[in-house]
């Protein structure tokens, strides 16, 4: 059942799970003789990385750092690192999950952090791709779906905390925020 607060459902949980297992086998392929470091961006990642590792069969080793850039609706391009990783990225190569590709600036920063931390090579891994509103000439190099500009949320994406436990992506009403 939809919930009050949304105009639409975007993307159904069915299809999210569908898509993952495709990623997954994708990722699979693609890391053959690998072990990657998969690193979730907290928090919105989480139901997202939860799926789609169950799909990748290889071994891995998963962390996470912390990443903030939005107040509200709006990305104020002031990306900060609250959580490192737990380990070292010297060598690895690092598969980097996030819920949303908007701007970009969030990404841009993370991706040269973890190479100035040695990483050997970082892919990023994005449940949706917003290219609209892309303000820096950065994509993600597996997505699970493009989405058009507006806002969404739901399976990890939220609106001041809110609404990340849906289990589908859906478009908030504008009275909402």
């Amino acid at each position: 059942m939809m919930h009050a607060d949304l105009k639409k459902i975007l993307i159904t949980q069915e299809e999210i799970a569908r898509r993952c297992q495709e990623l997954g086998d994708t990722i699979t392929n693609d890391y053959k003789g690998q072990k990657p470091l998969i690193v979730g961006l907290l928090k919105g990642s989480v139901p997202f990385m939860a799926e789609l590792i169950k799909h990748i069969d290889l071994d891995i080793e998963i962390d996470f750092m912390d990443v903030s850039s939005y107040e509200g609706t709006e990305s104020v391009g002031d990306v900060r690192i609250n959580k490192d990783l737990s380990n070292s990225a010297q060598g690895d190569d690092i598969l980097l999950v996030e819920d949303i590709v908007d701007t970009g600036r969030t990404l841009r920063r993370v991706i040269d952090f973890l190479y100035q931390k040695g990483a050997k090579s970082v892919r990023v891994v994005s449940l949706l791709d917003k290219p609209e509103r892309r303000v820096v000439d950065i994509n993600a190099d597996y997505v699970g779906f493009v989405v058009p500009n507006e806002f969404v949320v739901g399976f990890g994406l939220d609106y001041n905390q809110r609404y990340r436990n849906l289990p589908y992506v859906g478009v908030l009403k504008e009275e909402c925020y």
